[in-house]
């Protein structure tokens, strides 16, 4: 066995996002990039040697040639075992599961999630602690650091382990076990849900759904449960073959880049249920006949018809939502006398509150929804979640929501994202609104008065730990309320995110659409962030 150890540089732009570092393809391809990084995650923990890994990726473009170098460095860097997934391919929920299930030391994920993939598109490594769950803020603030002092890696040399055969193989004194990325995930969803009454709904000649894939990671997953399992009928799944480049298209589950499944749902004779799941499968987005959910509906709604699905009939310990994210599962909290806590954006925010037993359900409003079952959120889960409710509900989608609606009220909510900003303009607006802060409680801005505005900070209930500027709010006393934040999940510039939030407790006034009904905060966000005047845009590149 000849491992080596190979002298290297510090790169000064590898700090972790809010999910993982994601970059340029041709930026991870530069010598050393990658290993230097998997060098400092390995350097970053303790307690790691002879202790088993999970290795895995949404196969995209790089996936395989990256997996080989981690193989490589895990081995020559004491790990005793690797559990990979077939052909490289995990999603990320699935990835979850499996180090919770074999008790593993911690996971890595090759993904870039919903962005784009290509040679000259991105990609992304993160790294997943033994809950399943992305790692704490110590945890990537430790890697970051040591990726600016690391001036060596150490690397196996040793042939290429075929990824397309299952089975063990040594990889000098370390196992690599090529597991079926498919098995445990189905099994595990099984255990959740009644299959047997989806089944009878799939299989009843009275109900058609469409599941896309968008040529990403769920794919061989959806085949797995909706066709072989639950016996739907061939063709339900589409672009359902994962592609290193998902066929040209960006796997963001949303009305934008999902047009092919909105052109479905609001077409001619559509079917009666659609979702989308987006690269590495933890997203999820919901239609019914000619009718969207939007996320924080959703979340709603699972929550309120929790005790419908086996795994959760006995009911909900608490849910967990991220600020952004409207306040329509909070109105389900109240009325089922269960906590709800509102955390910053990224998944790893619920991981203390899900392992600690607080939580049960929890969301963002970036398509993403999840339980204790994993500690990522989980598109397919979603999904099956949704059918169970229509299997027993025997309502559509459209009804069930509506219907939520007048027991709850309705959150008029939506998203508007400017990407690819300039980051100095970005950061300009955010400072700009910063400085605004401390004078705006009691400005009226029309019908419009300042209840409070703040920097968004967080102090987890668990371990005390603070986190601080996660997004400006801006709350008025009629319950509206926007949120600015900079998202950090791309790879060029910076994504202004602005979410806008109005509360309709009024049936009768439940029939607009989100844009109708939150056009006076819309024309006010422009206004006190001075939008156009600091980035140049007029109108957002997406909205959700």
């Amino acid at each position: 066995m000849n491992i080596r150890t190979v002298s290297t540089q510090a790169f000064t732009d590898q700090k972790p996002g809010t999910s993982g570092l994601r970059k340029k393809v041709k930026t991870f391809q530069q010598p050393h990039y990658l290993e230097n990084f998997v060098q400092s995650i390995f350097d970053s923990l303790e307690g790691y040697q002879g202790q088993t890994l999970v290795l895995g990726g949404d196969g995209r473009f790089y996936n395989r040639e990256a997996i080989q170098i981690i193989l490589k460095m895990a081995a020559a860097n004491g790990f005793g075992r690797v559990l990979v997934g077939e052909k490289g391919i995990l999603s990320t929920p699935a990835l979850s599961c499996i180090v919770r299930k074999y008790k593993a030391f911690g996971g890595i994920i090759l993904s870039a999630s919903h962005n784009p993939a290509g040679p000259d598109e991105d990609f992304g490594i993160k790294y997943n602690t033994d809950n399943g769950g992305p790692a704490p803020e110590k945890i990537t603030e430790a890697i970051y650091n040591r990726s600016k002092t690391i001036d060596a890696y150490k690397i196996l040399e040793a042939e290429d382990v075929n990824l397309e055969k299952l089975g063990s193989f040594e990889l000098g004194s370390m196992t690599v076990q090529v597991i079926d990325s498919v098995a445990d995930y189905v099994e595990l969803m099984q255990s959740l849900f009644d299959f047997g009454s989806i089944r009878q709904l799939l299989t009843s000649g009275n109900f058609r759904m469409c599941m896309d894939s968008l040529h990403a990671v769920t794919g061989p997953y959806a085949y797995a449960l909706f066709e072989q399992c639950l016996g739907a009928p061939a063709g339900t799944v589409h672009n359902g073959k994962p592609l290193e480049d998902f066929g040209g298209g960006h796997p963001d589950p949303n009305l934008v880049y999902a047009h092919e499944l909105v052109d479905i749902l609001f077409g001619d004779n559509p079917p009666d249920f659609g979702a989308a799941s987006d690269g590495d499968g933890d997203r999820n987005m919901i239609l019914g006949r000619n009718f969207f959910v939007t996320p924080s509906d959703s979340l709603a709604v699972l929550a309120a018809n929790a005790k419908l699905v086996p795994a959760y009939s006995s009911g909900l310990a608490g849910v967990a939502r991220s600020m952004p994210t409207s306040a329509a599962v909070d109105r389900v909290a109240v009325s089922e006398g269960i906590d709800c806590y509102e955390t910053p954006t990224g998944w790893k925010f619920f991981g203390n509150l899900l392992d600690a037993g607080k939580v049960t359900l929890c969301g963002e409003e970036s398509f993403g929804t999840g339980s204790d079952h994993v500690r990522e959120k989980d598109g397919l889960w979603a999904v099956l979640f949704w059918l169970n409710i229509l299997a027993s509900r025997k309502q559509s989608v459209e009804e069930i929501v509506r219907e939520h609606w007048k027991t709850y009220g309705r959150n008029y909510y939506s998203r508007h994202d400017y990407e690819a900003v300039e980051t100095l303009e970005a950061n300009t607006l955010m400072e700009n609104l910063r400085e605004q802060l401390s004078t705006m409680k009691g400005k009226q801005f029309g019908k419009y008065q300042v209840e409070y505005a703040d920097d968004f900070s967080y102090t987890d209930p668990v371990d005390g730990s603070i986190s601080q500027n996660q997004g400006i709010r801006i709350g008025f006393t009629d319950g509206s309320r926007i949120v600015f934040r900079l998202s950090g999940t791309g790879t060029q510039g910076a994504t202004l995110r602005v979410y806008l939030e109005s509360y309709e407790p009024d049936s009768t006034k439940h029939h607009l659409d989100p844009q109708q009904g939150l056009a006076e905060l819309i024309t006010l966000a422009d206004e006190i962030a001075q939008i156009k005047a600091n980035t140049g845009r007029d109108q957002p590149t997406v909205i959700t």
